[in-house]
């Protein structure tokens, strides 16, 4: 089994010690079946070569790919990383590998089904809740604000007994959802926090908070890696 993890060229960095791995790692995957990639590593990454695919927090999209201009100067983009999540996801998806996206992820998944999103939204909508909690000094392990699953018979709704406590660590939201996929949990204040397939599809969840920054104190956000890794698994079984 092999899973690749897209993340930013500094996360890449951080090796083993970055969270994406060490999440992977207490939900059963081995080292050797998680390959760190980024936007460099585009010219020896195929889908084909893996059971699974993570993509990960980071840059914001380019909001040209929703078909918008940059509105605030909180926007910071990087566009060869979008090429690259956009083209795996594609591949991802004609082979039906398992997909887990986190914060950017889910974002970067919506604009490639062909949703938007809100740029910026504290400026664009009010959001009642804190949803950047490093403005106002938490960590990024503690949990800021509660999520209210919207289908329980989900695959997110079989983790999540109606709700449960995240940590937010974003400025821009789902605004219009993407073609093909489903909300299944909002926020408090009402912002889209995951969607999965609205299809049938192996595995297919994406979140806006930062479950593997909370494998370690929440058995819920544990077990969305275990499940995308047992499905990982499932598929390399069934080749």
């Amino acid at each position: 089994m092999r899973i690749a993890v897209s993340v930013a060229e500094k996360e890449k960095g951080r090796g083993a010690e970055s969270p994406y791995f060490q999440a992977l790692l207490a939900a059963g995957a081995t080292g050797k079946e998680i390959d760190l990639v980024s936007a460099s590593d585009a010219p020896r990454v195929r889908a084909e070569d893996y059971d699974g695919v993570l993509f990960a927090g980071g840059e914001d999209v380019d909001p040209s790919f929703y078909g918008e201009t940059r509105q605030h100067n909180s926007v910071h983009d990087h566009r060869p990383r979008d090429e690259f999540e956009f083209s795996l996801l594609d591949g991802a998806l004609a082979r039906r590998t398992p997909i887990l996206g986190i914060c950017r992820g889910v974002q970067m998944i919506n604009v490639k089904f062909g949703g938007t999103l809100y740029q910026d939204m504290k400026e664009d909508a009010a959001p009642q809740l804190e949803h950047r909690q490093t403005d106002v000094g938490r960590s990024r392990q503690e949990a800021t604000h509660s999520v209210l699953v919207t289908d329980p018979e989900s695959s997110l709704g079989a983790i999540v007994q109606g709700a449960c406590r995240v940590n937010s660590l974003h400025h821009q939201a789902v605004k219009r959802l993407g073609r093909g996929l489903k909300v299944t949990a909002h926020s408090e204040d009402g912002f889209v926090e995951a969607v999965e397939s609205a299809e049938e599809y192996p595995f297919l969840i994406a979140v806006q908070w930062h479950p593997e920054e909370m494998v370690s104190t929440s058995a819920e956000q544990r077990e969305i890696f275990v499940r995308f890794v047992t499905k990982c698994r499932e598929g390399v079984a069934g080749k």
